[in-house]
């Protein structure tokens, strides 16, 4: 299941309820019977809907949290294709309302529907769409972005808007979503194995285990922290986030840029990790959504992963050809100047793991130093990885 938690500044007056929900699709037909990929929402009611003003970290609060706002890239002539299921029918107006908000560009919008206009609609994929678009424009405003709308959230529809979005030319590519790994997932290697094109997956938002597409060899996972700032976006604390997914796969073996950070056979995720604790979340303008309009207050891993693709658009926009393996490029920078390019995570657990020194299960190499890491990436040449000793726990 998918990567979006919300803390939902109070709209339970049009649902009726507060609960964990869950939106519902057609079952598909997996290697495993698995159900589809969904974006998991976890809903805390309040009193009254936050119709005029947001919650949450601020764009300006995220960008000096992460060092965004030292970067003089935005992004320009790259495309940050968002592949989800569904859609959302007023994504272009509300991403208006989001920048017009937070004083960003119009954002260069394109939406398709490569399988046809999906016949209905669902809250859930809407949201996830509006988060994606609203923070990957936040990263990289200067990027266009491609929204690629599968028709239903089933396995082969996902896949297909995957394939239509390499197709399309976009050299990073964003997945805010998942379902727990499954036998036969070598099988779909192919759809990520695409030089010169990043792929970008939500590691999950119930602990430990390991999910797919993020489990993927050819896919960066991103894991969740609970991150605390103070007002202006400095970093008071950080920490792996309860909830962030996290494991190692029992189908998909280690691999090479792994050697020595990962002690186990299987491949590990996630790779790196963003802020998701929903009670830090991240404010999203939707003008329709169960009916109310106004700001939401969003958690999860879905939250980092369009961020972390807009952070993968701001290196490519710096160099002469795109990333090939960036996977292998995060782990060879890493191994030279860890300190530098990644906060690394040292407390808390995800159920099942730990956060430790260096690589762990919950949180990956850690958070971005973008001032550090997206210079490294832009300079990258290299496509293997250096060996680390064993640290993983």
């Amino acid at each position: 299941m998918p990567r979006i938690l919300l803390l939902l500044t109070g709209f339970c007056a049009a649902l009726g309820c507060c609960l964990n929900a869950t939106p519902t699709a057609a079952p598909i037909t997996t290697p495993t019977g698995n159900r589809p990929p969904l974006p998991t929402l976890h809903l805390r009611s309040v009193t009254q809907f936050a119709t005029t003003s947001p919650t949450g970290y601020s764009v300006r609060q995220i960008r000096h949290a992460y060092g965004f706002d030292q970067l003089s890239l935005t992004g320009k002539g790259q495309t940050i294709a968002l592949v989800v299921a569904y859609g959302s029918s007023t994504l272009a107006s509300d991403l208006a309302v989001f920048s017009n908000t937070y004083g960003l560009p119009i954002a260069s919008l394109q939406i398709y529907y490569p399988q046809g206009k999906p016949a209905g609609s669902d809250s859930g994929w809407a949201l996830e769409t509006t988060l994606d678009a609203e923070w990957a424009h936040a990263i990289a405003p200067g990027a266009n972005l491609a929204v690629v709308v599968a028709s239903s959230s089933s396995l082969n529809s996902l896949l297909g808007a995957i394939d239509y979005a390499v197709r399309l030319g976009a050299k990073q590519i964003s997945m805010s979503w998942g379902t727990a790994e499954f036998s036969g997932l070598g099988s779909l290697e192919s759809h990520f194995n695409q030089p010169g094109v990043t792929f970008v997956a939500a590691s999950g938002d119930a602990g430990s285990g390991a999910m797919w597409p993020a489990v993927s060899a050819y896919v960066v996972g991103v894991g969740g922290t609970t991150l605390q700032l103070d007002s202006a976006g400095n970093v008071l604390s950080e920490l792996a986030w309860s909830g962030s997914g996290g494991g190692v796969s029992k189908y998909l073996a280690r691999p090479a840029y792994q050697n020595g950070w990962n002690p186990y056979s299987g491949r590990g995720v996630p790779d790196v990790s963003y802020s998701a604790d929903p009670n830090y979340g991240f404010p999203v303008y939707m003008s329709n959504y169960g009916g109310s309009t106004g700001w939401l207050n969003v958690g999860g891993t879905s939250c980092g992963t369009p961020q972390w693709a807009a952070l993968f658009a701001l290196a490519n926009s710096g160099r002469a050809t795109s990333l090939t393996s960036a996977n292998s490029v995060l782990y060879s920078i890493t191994s030279s100047a860890y300190t530098g390019d990644y906060r690394d995570i040292l407390t808390g657990s995800n159920g099942g793991y730990d956060a430790s020194i260096l690589y762990d299960f919950v949180t990956g190499l850690g958070s971005p130093v973008a001032p550090k890491i997206v210079p490294l990436l832009v300079a990258a040449t290299t496509t293997t990885a250096k060996p680390r000793p064993m640290n993983a726990r």
